[in-house]
């Protein structure tokens, strides 16, 4: 049988493995991909999956297999962002016929979205107990952290934990194949990740212009195991990841919270539950040899694993379960993927094309979300035939509800 995947071979670098027939595939990313190729710690080949667009410093869908170093910048700057999802007892028949109060009570219950110049109300007035206490499990890491690089202080972290943000960041209502009802949530390590991530991937272009690094891009920069700055940032972006986790935890529970509130019927939640980043590093064993795997926008897929790949405000979700596929690095698409920027989206669609592709879902329909409106990204049913190499669906989710930053 073909393979579902694309070879393509990049001179002077390793090769590039695409999951992305029948997808559309810009040449500005092909490019991002070709030049992450070229690096000599590039290990084996580059993978892409089938969402795969441009990014800022690495391509977006990208899982990049390093030897002895890592790239700040193919990590990006949400580090440990990622998704999570809980399955319920609840059916769809115990949601209320008017979904407006269910949404208004999520967004009350969960900080999200950003106001320039006023209080910013992503973030916490008065800090709940439950974030106090996840906070001080973080916090002796986070202070060690300040010792060295006092201008994290500054940064919102405490505040920030347990919110959503802005962007494709969402919190969801779904209703499964079977009629339960999930809820799903997108979002990662917030202020404090993006000061992280900005503050190592300055350090390592100008250790790259210190030493006179040969780079095909200056946005590929990277720290080699011994270098002066590696060790901090390994231990940096694990904080950041976990502090992610964390916040997606802490932000399921307002979720359930907030939902019991409306609906009067008991329920358990967690019944299944995901909660997967789909921009990280760590170390794993491919090809017999350990190696630093940076997935940006690409989710673990080792076989059996769960994992979660959303569609759009008005398009399917699926809970997936690894097939291990060792080419892929045992990876899968962290969804869609965008076809448009959100400078080109908001010039392409009209508000009223933007109501009409999110026809009965509970969302906002105004001029501030134009930029994440369904059409902005790739049909979710073709991102998941191009990988079916890669992993098996086990519910298909589509949203009722979605609250947006």
């Amino acid at each position: 049988m073909e393979p579902n995947h694309i070879h393509q071979d990049i001179p002077g670098g390793v090769p590039l493995k695409m999951w992305t027939r029948g997808v559309p595939v810009d040449e500005g990313a092909v490019n991002q991909l070709s030049n992450a190729a070229r690096l000599p710690i590039v290990f084996k080949h580059v993978a892409a999956m089938p969402d795969v667009h441009v990014g800022i410093g690495a391509t977006v869908g990208s899982v990049i297999p390093t030897r002895r170093a890592i790239i700040p910048a193919a990590v990006g700057v949400d580090i440990g962002c990622g998704m999570m999802a809980a399955k319920t007892t609840l059916r769809a028949q115990d949601l209320p016929d008017n979904l407006e109060p269910l949404r208004a009570a999520i967004e009350r219950a969960v900080p999200h979205g950003r106001k320039p110049g006023a209080r910013d109300p992503g973030a916490w007035g008065q800090i709940p107990d439950a974030v106090d206490t996840a906070w001080a499990a973080l916090e002796p890491e986070f202070t060690a952290l300040c010792s060295d690089y006092p201008k994290l202080t500054k940064t919102n972290n405490r505040s920030h934990l347990g919110t959503l943000g802005t962007g494709n960041h969402f919190i969801e209502v779904c209703l499964d194949e079977a009629g339960a009802v999930w809820f799903m949530l997108h979002s990662g390590s917030r202020g404090v990740g993006n000061a992280i991530g900005s503050m190592f991937i300055e350090l390592a272009k100008q250790d790259a212009l210190r030493h006179n690094a040969n780079l095909p891009d200056r946005d590929l920069a990277y720290f080699e195991e011994g270098a002066r700055y590696f060790g901090d940032y390994v231990r940096a972006v694990g904080w950041a990841q976990r502090f992610a986790a964390t916040n997606r935890e802490l932000m399921m529970q307002r979720v359930i919270d907030a939902v019991r509130t409306v609906i009067a019927k008991p329920f358990e939640s967690h019944v299944e539950a995901v909660n997967c980043h789909h921009n990280y590093v760590q170390q794993e064993t491919h090809f017999g040899e350990q190696v630093y795997v940076t997935r940006k926008g690409a989710v673990s897929a080792k076989a059996g694993q769960l994992g979660i790949i959303p569609g759009s405000m008005g398009a399917r979700s699926y809970i997936v379960r690894g097939k291990g596929h060792p080419d892929s690095f045992h990876s899968c698409s962290h969804g869609a993927g965008r076809v448009y920027s959100r400078t080109e989206a908001k010039r392409r669609f009209t508000l009223e094309q933007h109501r009409a592709a999110t026809k009965g879902v509970e969302c906002r329909k105004d001029d501030g979300v134009i930029d994440e409106t369904p059409a902005a990204y790739k049909d979710i049913d073709a991102v998941m035939a191009a990988q079916r190499e890669l992993v098996d669906v086990v519910h298909t989710l589509k949203q009722v509800v979605c609250v947006k930053g």
